[in-house]
């Protein structure tokens, strides 16, 4: 978006034949500011070779600066000597016309590197503040960046900018990821060009919507949106981008305050957070608020109407794979690798296993189960469940036949699988469970995709299970409701 405002206004880059066909040629100032400005265009994530110290970071950028200004004003009298913000000051006062649109890409990022010191960070905000403030040749300063401007710049040194984020602010949110409308788009040009298309519409909206903006609006991750068209398939984009070890970082730095929410966010139940003022230095986060808070900005969770959840299913598998392999998250890790056990125990239809894989969960360090709820008993069956993520696509209170089920397993990498339908019950029997399963006709989900896709051939199997707080027993019941269909 950086590179693209940049070519908007640039008159070196001319790039009138491109925006001369889109929507905002038909804007009423498009002529007036479209190839009209020199751009001072700098991505500040770009470091010297074996950069050390804060001085050869800001010294690469002013001397580069300096050198391009030098180049496209020959017949300004420039002293390199001076400093960039005098440079420039010269050059409006030749020509009180001549005023710079800045683009600057990344703002913060000096602010995560080890080398960076407080000072450094003091001497960089000050370095900006003298570019960009109260100067007669801004005509325009756009900056991104995760930190807000206004928690890091005391007093009034950066003070001229307005934030906008998509979580506080109405204003631009949308242009934070993609709409379900624009998704659409994308998504019948996909059609159109790719010969052998593979990837679904629901498929893109499973793995990579369910962040939200201020006004409500539901947006996608753009970056996996378009490799997914791109390369025809679903996969994990996301992670490539952002590394495992950050989601962990987060989690870890405080587990005790995080693991228990953590824990009801994989059973894809929201958690109350007050995400107001982004924490952005690793080292400074010391509540869970602040923890939760970053998680945000860094897109690890999504916030809406006073909650956080895990996003969709491509966030999903990587906090799955951070509860498969960290012991330090306790009985959430534990649970986790119990759940490969627990996954071939339903397929194999060994009621008793599974009755005692739950119980095990149940009578070790679970602090959140105290089974006053179905709700409870979701959270832990959703742990002990976590392997099937794999091969299912497990979906939570999903609409079937007359009602909701609690679960349903959907097999995603082989279609010939057995699906899986799972009713929860606290103080009535397995029984009952799996009879309201048959009742309410809740395989109808995969008879009505079966008709129209022939995509789930295996058994359909129905599964009870039941908490009896009385007696604190697990029972367990599983019946065959369909067996696998054979094509001729």
């Amino acid at each position: 978006m950086a590179n693209m405002i940049a070519a908007y206004f640039s008159r070196e880059m001319n790039g009138k034949p491109i925006f001369d066909n889109l929507k905002i040629s038909k804007s009423l100032h498009y002529q007036d500011y479209c190839g009209q400005y020199d751009v001072i265009s700098i991505s500040f994530s770009e470091v010297p070779s074996r950069c050390r110290t804060y001085e050869q970071y800001i010294s690469r950028i002013e001397k580069r600066l300096k050198k391009d200004i030098v180049r496209y004003f020959p017949e300004v009298d420039i002293d390199t000597d001076d400093a960039v913000w005098d440079i420039l000051k010269d050059i409006n006062a030749e020509d009180h016309k001549n005023k710079f649109i800045f683009v600057l890409d990344e703002w913060d990022f000096i602010f995560h590197r080890d080398f960076c010191t407080e000072r450094d960070r003091r001497d960089f905000v000050t370095f900006l503040s003298n570019l960009l403030k109260d100067k007669a040749y801004v005509a325009l300063a756009y900056m991104t960046g995760i930190l807000p401007i206004s928690k890091y710049s005391s007093g009034s040194e950066l003070n001229m900018f307005a934030e906008y984020t998509m979580v506080s602010e109405e204003m631009y949110s949308d242009y934070f990821g993609f709409t379900d409308s624009e998704v659409d788009d994308l998504y019948l040009r996909y059609l159109k060009n790719q010969p052998n298309p593979i990837v679904s519409r629901e498929g893109l909206r499973d793995w990579y919507d369910g962040y939200h903006t201020k006004a409500g609006r539901r947006i996608y991750n753009p970056r996996s949106v378009v490799l997914a068209l791109t390369n025809n398939n679903l996969s994990n984009y996301w992670t490539s981008s952002g590394p495992y070890d950050e989601i962990y970082y987060y989690v870890n730095h405080n587990v005790a305050a995080v693991r228990d929410d953590l824990a009801q966010m994989v059973a894809a139940i929201p958690v109350c957070a007050n995400v107001r003022e982004y924490a952005a230095v690793s080292m400074n986060l010391t509540t869970k608020d602040e923890i939760f808070s970053a998680m945000v900005v860094y897109g690890f969770l999504s916030y809406g109407g006073g909650r956080v959840n895990i996003p969709n299913k491509e966030l999903m598998d990587k906090f799955c794979e951070m509860l498969m392999k960290e012991p330090s998250l306790g009985y959430m890790h534990q649970l986790a690798v119990e759940s490969s056990k627990m996954l071939k125990a339903t397929l194999a239809g060994d009621t008793d296993m599974v009755a005692e894989i739950i119980k095990h969960a149940h009578d070790t360090e679970s602090p959140i189960l105290s089974y006053n709820s179905e709700s409870e008993l979701t959270v832990l069956v959703s742990l002990v469940y976590l392997a099937a993520r794999d091969t299912y696509r497990m979906e939570r209170e999903d609409k079937a036949g007359v009602g909701y089920v609690d679960f349903i397993f959907y097999p995603e990498t082989d279609r010939g699988a057995d699906a899986i339908i799972l009713e929860l019950k606290v103080d009535h029997t397995a029984d009952e469970a799996l009879a309201q399963i048959k009742d309410r006709n809740y395989a109808l989900k995969f008879e009505g995709r079966l008709g129209e896709t022939s995509r789930y051939t295996g058994r359909i199997l129905g599964v009870g299970i039941a908490y009896d707080r009385r007696t604190k027993e697990h029972t367990c019941k599983i019946e065959v409701l369909r067996e696998a269909v054979q094509h001729i």
